[in-house]
């Protein structure tokens, strides 16, 4: 069986520790690429600009992807996602501190798999974290 890989797209280099500190804690082994906007979201999903020659598998099992993003907008970058037929069933998890109801509405309206707000505790953060990657990596079912 090939190894599930994770896209984390986080531009916080805060967020992006806690982040790789949950899956840490629960011994994820699975591989996670990080990139720091939504342009380079892209390049990696569709192996262009600047990763057009990245290693490793052609799609993430998931994403993890930030809505408050430079460069292109992780609303903008699911919007892309699912306008193409090979990134349109790539499960999509916006995982932001926005509690902004219109990012909520535009992200599910866009098609993401899930909305998840960035709590603001660190211990809470890496809970919140945590039970993302059991599910998405251990319960879940990808097409």
């Amino acid at each position: 069986m090939t190894q599930r890989t994770i896209l984390l797209v986080e531009d916080n280099r805060q967020d992006e520790l806690l982040t790789l500190r949950a899956l840490k804690k629960i011994h994820v082994a699975n591989r996670v690429d990080v990139v720091r906007d939504g342009q380079q979201a892209l390049d990696y999903l569709f192996r262009d600009g600047e990763l057009a020659h990245r290693d490793g598998p052609d799609l993430p099992s998931v994403v993890l992807l930030d809505v408050n993003l430079p460069r292109v907008s992780g609303l903008e970058v699911l919007e892309r996602l699912r306008a193409d037929p090979r990134t349109r069933f790539l499960p999509t998890v916006l995982l932001t501190s926005s509690d902004e109801e219109r990012d909520r509405l535009r992200g599910y309206g866009n098609g993401a798999n899930s909305f998840v707000r960035k709590p603001l505790d660190s211990a809470e953060f890496v809970e919140t974290v945590s039970r993302l990657g059991v599910y998405w990596l251990a319960v879940n079912d990808p097409p």
